[in-house]
């Protein structure tokens, strides 16, 4: 199993939405075919497909926890977590 599926198993399980490496969230993001722009430390993701855009900030080098819990919505929403 490779790093980023276990990422998004582990984000996918809502078990550890504190303690998330942005850099991970945003690797995964982009291999999910998103695609990215930065504005200061906004990192601003798109999708074809996708109405709504993912607005991360990096704390610490962690992401936000509402912001990962919003991901995984998202991902589930448009059935990107399988």
């Amino acid at each position: 199993m490779t790093k980023q599926a276990k990422f998004l198993k582990r984000l996918m399980s809502g078990n550890s939405d504190a303690d998330n490496a942005f850099d991970d969230l945003c690797s995964l993001l982009k291999q999910l075919g998103f695609q990215a722009r930065v504005q200061g430390d906004h990192h601003i993701f798109t999708k074809s497909g996708m109405v709504e855009i993912i607005n991360l900030q990096p704390v610490n080098m962690k992401v936000k926890p509402y912001q990962v819990k919003q991901v995984r919505n998202l991902l589930r929403a448009y059935r990107l977590d399988e």
